[in-house]
């Protein structure tokens, strides 16, 4: 591994996951305050973002898992978790903060690792020609930087959520801005796929 090959590695990962971070930030303080929040939303983001690598690594050596037409159906993942959890914002909009607390569940590892597959649907279309003109041991090389800046990414997304200044918007509106960005994610995978010929 050169330099050089984990320098665009390392890029690669950061420009094609930056909206990552948000999405984080915003499990995080869904979660906040729960036991085993941390872990869920670890796995769940490793579960998503393996299911990405390994379909760019397969489509790359010629194997696709996912025809081109079915990735902007992805958007139905964050869609359908953003209605879900806008219910329920909508069902307790009259309790109180305590009460919103006690009674949201924290994310689930299935639950992020839909909306990392989904989100990450694009990444597959950028990642396959790296992959493939990246040789065996670039490719290999791309893939443990990944992974290794998985954790970085979650590590970041705790600790824009547990920012003051943060924390506190998070509580307070967390609950509305998660179901909203799910749902704009959802749509515009959708539309920028061109979905049921949007």
């Amino acid at each position: 591994m050169t330099l050089g090959v984990l320098g665009q590695a390392a890029g690669l990962f950061a420009v094609t996951n930056i909206d990552d971070i948000v999405i984080l930030a915003l499990f995080f303080a869904q979660g906040a305050g729960r036991r085993g929040t941390t872990r869920a939303i670890a796995v769940g983001q490793y579960l998503g973002f393996t299911a990405i690598v390994a379909v760019a690594v397969a489509a790359a050596f010629g194997a696709t898992f996912l025809p081109d037409a079915a990735i902007p159906y992805l958007g139905l993942l964050p869609l359908g978790l953003g209605v879900k959890a806008g219910v329920q914002t909508w069902r307790h909009r009259h309790d109180t903060e305590e009460e919103r607390s006690a009674e949201a569940g924290g994310p689930t590892a299935l639950a992020v690792a839909a909306v990392t597959f989904a989100n990450g649907g694009d990444n597959i279309g950028v990642y396959v020609p790296v992959f493939a003109t990246a040789g065996v041991g670039g490719m290999a090389a791309y893939v443990v930087v990944f992974l290794v800046l998985v954790a970085v990414w979650v590590a970041a997304g705790r600790y824009f959520a547990t920012r003051p200044a943060i924390a506190t918007a998070l509580s307070r509106w967390g609950h509305v801005v998660l179901p909203v960005v799910l749902i704009a994610l959802g749509a515009f995978i959708l539309v920028e796929g061109g979905a049921f010929g949007l």
